[in-house]
């Protein structure tokens, strides 16, 4: 998608050899018209598949998963970091370790939005070693729910997460792929090449 490539350039700050921060359009700060074309683009990657719900973690995911649900007609589930007194007490749990944050955290949702009847897309703003997708492919596993596929938006594919999706049969699409980045520069993954 080069729209979004061309903001990652032109916005993206590199730190050390492999983070990326885009929060001044993705993650902090979001470009609505931007995160409107990523739903689209979404869409139409997935436009032969059937899905009746996108899941996400929070927080960064949400955005993304909200104004992508709007083309597909469905609602979003996010699990939940957070304990909360307004969580129901009945839960699919699981636990993700935070690449950025190099710590590992609890996370939930709610038996009564997520069952065996659903087709679920999993839509996150980022992947690196596939911990958070991990996290949310087991909660679809203790719902006996159907994963239709993962949406990315960016991937850093230097890292393993992506390789590992793939590699288990699981339609996988980003949007955009970051190969390596070299003297703080990003340097994307041709289309159809490794």
């Amino acid at each position: 998608m080069e729209l979004l490539k061309r903001r990652i350039l032109t916005e993206g700050r590199v730190e050390g050899k492999d983070v990326v921060k885009v929060d001044s359009f993705l993650n902090h700060q979001m470009d609505v018209v931007l995160l409107n074309e990523i739903g689209k683009e979404f869409q139409s990657r997935f436009v032969n598949q059937t899905v009746t719900k996108i899941l996400t973690i929070e927080a960064s995911g949400i955005g993304v998963a909200c104004i992508t649900a709007q083309y597909f007609n469905v609602p979003v589930v996010f699990a939940k970091k957070m304990e909360s007194r307004n969580l129901d007490k009945e839960v699919f749990e699981s636990k993700v370790t935070s690449y950025t944050k190099g710590i590992e955290y609890g996370i939930k949702v709610s038996k009564r939005y997520l069952g065996p009847e659903d087709h679920v897309l999993i839509i996150d703003d980022f992947l690196a070693n596939g911990q958070a997708i991990a996290g949310l492919r087991n909660i679809v596993k203790q719902a006996g729910a159907h994963l239709t596929g993962v949406g990315i938006v960016i991937e850093k594919s230097f890292q393993n997460g992506g390789k590992v999706i793939r590699d288990e049969g699981i339609h996988l699409e980003s949007l955009a792929i970051i190969k390596e980045i070299e003297n703080n520069k990003i340097i994307f993954k041709e289309e159809g090449r490794e």
